[in-house]
């Protein structure tokens, strides 16, 4: 898979630019913070000193995991399903949050009722369909201008967890979690079998899709083909939590400029999240304790990108409305 398409998005002219024009508004400089700094990075995504927001999607890509037969979650794989039928008839957290922030809600089988391969005993998929994977997710980035990344399957934080310990070497009691409600013998239960995992397949850090094809499951691939597709296309992804971004890990292992083109929503109450934010040296925009996944996060993240956007192109400069500049 060749990634050389994809560049940084760093111009020192156009972010002068842009930085002039935020500065020349009514309001004293940097006051809107962080709210500024999103602006900018959307202008540098798009390479244009007037970003804009256009069609909004979530994108939510759905799978089984093989190893949830060895007791790693507090939920039966099923559930994956009957949440896929929750998306499609509009009753799910992502729903409401999509609904209210016109976002369209777009949902992806990647392998529901066709679960990945349990990845204590033998790899979770082969490396062609890691690579078919990652492709399926590729396409996807032509969906919308502004795009969200979520995701459900029963088993995903065990895959993210170990992929985290894989390109970090951060050991299992630090990157395994509560998941969808483990108690702390769940979660130790948990730690075992990724140490298990890991024991097995010896994941060499510098093989990004044989790392991922060993530990990860379908959906964690079809975000990261996403981020790599919309980086080649100079759009933004809006990562979830603890699920989406570990296919940050893989993506940024394949081509590191495509992080260029990423928002990090919010930190996740799970446990590892906050180590693998540090190992992506990557800063969110919020925390409020949740740990839901479905790209709820990032639907409210995305809510804040578009007001930063309004913000920057609809407010009057101290010239136009009459104002005197500080």
């Amino acid at each position: 898979m060749n990634f050389d398409g994809i560049v940084p998005t760093a111009d020192p002219a156009l972010e002068a630019w842009i930085r002039r024009r935020l500065d020349s508004l009514t309001k004293p400089p940097g006051s809107l913070g962080r709210m500024e700094t999103l602006a900018l990075r959307l202008g540098l995504i798009q390479g244009t000193g007037m970003p804009s927001i256009g069609r909004k999607a979530m994108l939510i890509f759905c799978a089984d995991h093989g190893v949830v037969e060895e007791g790693v979650s507090a939920y039966p794989g099923e559930v994956t399903r009957q949440m896929v039928a929750n998306f499609q008839a509009g009753g799910a957290a992502i729903n409401v949050l999509c609904r209210h922030y016109g976002i369209e809600p777009v949902v992806v089988d990647m392998g529901v009722g066709r679960p990945t391969r349990n990845s204590a005993r033998e790899p979770a998929m082969t490396r062609d369909e890691a690579e078919r994977a990652i492709e399926a997710g590729m396409d996807r980035a032509d969906t919308a201008e502004i795009l969200g990344a979520g995701e459900m399957g029963i088993g995903n934080t065990t895959a993210a967890a170990a992929l985290l310990s894989a390109f970090s070497g951060l050991a299992p009691d630090e990157t395994a979690g509560r998941g969808t409600g483990l108690d702390a013998e769940g979660v130790a239960r948990k730690a075992g079998v990724i140490r298990r995992m890991l024991a097995l397949h010896r994941p060499d850090p510098a093989d990004a899709i044989g790392v991922l094809a060993s530990l990860g499951g379908y959906e964690i691939a079809a975000i990261t083909g996403l981020i790599l597709g919309a980086a080649l296309r100079r759009r933004v992804v809006v990562l979830d939590g603890f699920i989406s971004c570990s296919a940050a890990l893989v993506a940024r292992a394949l081509a590191p400029a495509s992080l260029d083109y990423v928002i990090y929503s919010h930190r996740s109450a799970e446990q590892g999240h906050r180590r693998m934010l540090e190992f992506l040296n990557a800063q969110t925009l919020f925390d409020l304790d949740m740990r839901l996944g479905e790209g709820t996060g990032a639907a409210l993240a995305i809510n804040l990108l578009e007001a930063a956007v309004k913000l920057y192109r609809e407010m009057a400069t101290f010239e136009s409305a009459g104002v005197s500049a500080i």
